[in-house]
């Protein structure tokens, strides 16, 4: 079974994204496992204007709320069935689009530039650091933001068969690792889950100079 394979087999079990959220929104960014938690775009900056790209973009709901707050976005995702979700919710959307590929296959083959990149759970996760961040770093544009979020070390999550190794790292370990492929002013905050649950959710934001 090939890495594509195996998160589209994961991917079946995943629930859609409500259509709305607790405040009544109809798009939105959320950095955690949880509905309605932790929280919202504003770690990126501001981002209208602003090119984006996530890697793992899944069904493409966190890409969309920023583009429809005026950013354009590039959602990369190495399950198929990823992409046709996130085309048949989100693919009259202005500014918005979707590639099937593996992160660094991506990076590596492309030529634009990025303001902003993400991974929510995504390919920052479950792709080795040492060589996926030198290829974000030189996709992005001097200023620009990456931001990525998983569990801590040590908690429960997901892992398909031959998906490969999560890459739980410390925040001392992302701090170093950032550091040493380019980015500065590296920031690593954990956020508490809600009450009567128990992993919590690391956030790791960085400035490519």
């Amino acid at each position: 079974m090939s890495l594509a394979e195996s998160w589209d087999r994961y991917a079946v079990g995943s629930k859609p994204r409500r259509t709305a959220n607790a405040k009544g929104d109809t798009t939105w960014l959320n950095w955690t496992q949880y509905a309605d938690h932790g929280p919202d775009e504003t770690v990126l900056g501001p981002v209208a204007g602003r090119r984006v790209l996530e890697l793992g973009s899944g069904s493409g709901s966190n890409l969309a709320h920023l583009v429809a707050l005026g950013a354009t976005g590039v959602g990369v995702d190495v399950a198929p069935t990823r992409e046709t979700v996130a085309r048949e919710r989100w693919g009259d959307l202005p500014g918005l689009e979707f590639r099937t590929a593996e992160a660094t296959a991506f990076l590596n083959e492309t030529d634009e530039t990025f303001d902003v990149a993400l991974s929510i759970f995504g390919a920052v996760w479950f792709v080795d650091p040492d060589t996926l961040l030198p290829l974000i770093r030189s996709r992005m544009v001097p200023g620009g933001i990456l931001a990525f979020s998983h569990l801590p070390p040590g908690s429960r999550g997901p892992k398909p068969a031959k998906a490969g190794l999560r890459h739980d790292r410390t925040p001392d370990e992302w701090r170093r690792s950032l550091t040493e492929h380019g980015f500065s002013d590296v920031s690593v905050s954990l956020i508490d889950p809600p009450e009567g649950r128990a992993a919590g959710t690391m956030l790791v934001r960085a400035m490519a100079p």
